[in-house]
């Protein structure tokens, strides 16, 4: 039995996480590295004999080095449910389309291999935010985000009606199609296409973004990371919805209030690369540099 431990998630409905999977586990197993994956899933991909099946559960990653996962930024945000309580690091492989919160292509398997093997990866750690949901007084749900939390409409045919708050104190009111609560990481995500501002990961700040909103004043803050914000559902609108990293979703009834605050845990993303963020950027959403001389002048 290795002494060392990988645990392998895949996105189960791509062809290509399937032919992935399979190099992974060849690639780790030749090298003595032992493979672990969660059991109701092994079905799917097909997985040699050897690897390692577990339960889904808060102890499925336990004793594992690193969390390789396989897909887009969905699927590594589910890793991320598996790997923070246990601190193990998380390091994703894009099959995706954007793949923010990937560090390596489909096209670097050997190297990703090779890396891991050699231990020759860093570890950062991700800001998260905790979640709580109130009803006259009484915390009714709890829940974490990596990316964003966000309170939204729960029909398409009417807006929801909120204040927000930060420290506090009330900022607005207004009609909208929801609001964000965001970290840095989450701010190329959600918080992006509602028209927030791009932050740097290492920037330690909190995000919070209308969407749609019917207001003169509904633009994007960016509060302290020790700031408490808060929106409030006003008993005038529908019942709202909860979204944690898009993933998970709670019910909001009429003045059901949403606080927001920096989580406790953070996630730790395994890093290949020391590139700065502007590069990444530039990559992922394929912006023109055209005419760049860098210091020369």
């Amino acid at each position: 039995m290795s002494d060392r431990t990988v645990f392998l998630l895949a996105h189960t409905g791509r062809e290509a996480a399937l032919s992935s999977a399979e190099s992974l586990v060849q690639g780790l197993s030749r090298a003595g590295i032992g493979v672990r994956v969660l059991a109701d899933e092994a079905p799917d991909m097909g997985y040699p004999a050897g690897v390692e099946e577990v339960a889904t559960g808060p102890g499925a990653v336990e004793g594992c080095e690193l969390v390789l996962v396989l897909g887009g930024d969905g699927t590594i945000l589910r890793g991320a449910e598996l790997a923070r309580e246990a601190g193990v690091p998380l390091l994703g492989v894009n099959l995706g389309r954007v793949g923010f919160l990937a560090e390596a292509e489909r096209d670097d398997l050997d190297k990703v291999v090779e890396r891991v093997v050699d231990r020759n990866y860093e570890v950062e750690e991700r800001m998260t935010i905790d979640v709580v949901v109130k009803k006259d007084g009484q915390v009714v749900h709890r829940d974490w985000a990596l990316n964003d939390a966000s309170v939204e409409k729960a029909s398409r045919e009417r807006m929801i009606e909120v204040v927000t708050e930060v420290d506090g104190r009330p900022v607005s009111s207004f009609g909208c199609d929801g609001v964000v609560c965001a970290t840095p990481t989450g701010s190329t995500a959600y918080a992006f296409s509602a028209g927030g501002p791009v932050v740097w990961p290492e920037v330690e700040a909190m995000l919070l973004v209308p969407i749609s909103a019917h207001a003169l004043f509904a633009r994007p803050l960016v509060t302290s990371p020790h700031s408490v914000l808060a929106v409030e559902v006003q008993p005038k609108t529908g019942h709202g919805v909860l979204w944690c990293d898009g993933r998970r979703s709670v019910e909001l009834p009429p003045e059901a209030r949403v606080e927001v605050r920096r989580g406790h845990v953070p996630v730790r993303l395994a890093r290949l690369h020391r590139a700065p963020f502007s590069k990444r950027l530039v990559a992922k959403f394929a912006l023109p540099v055209t005419g760049w001389r860098g210091g020369a002048q």
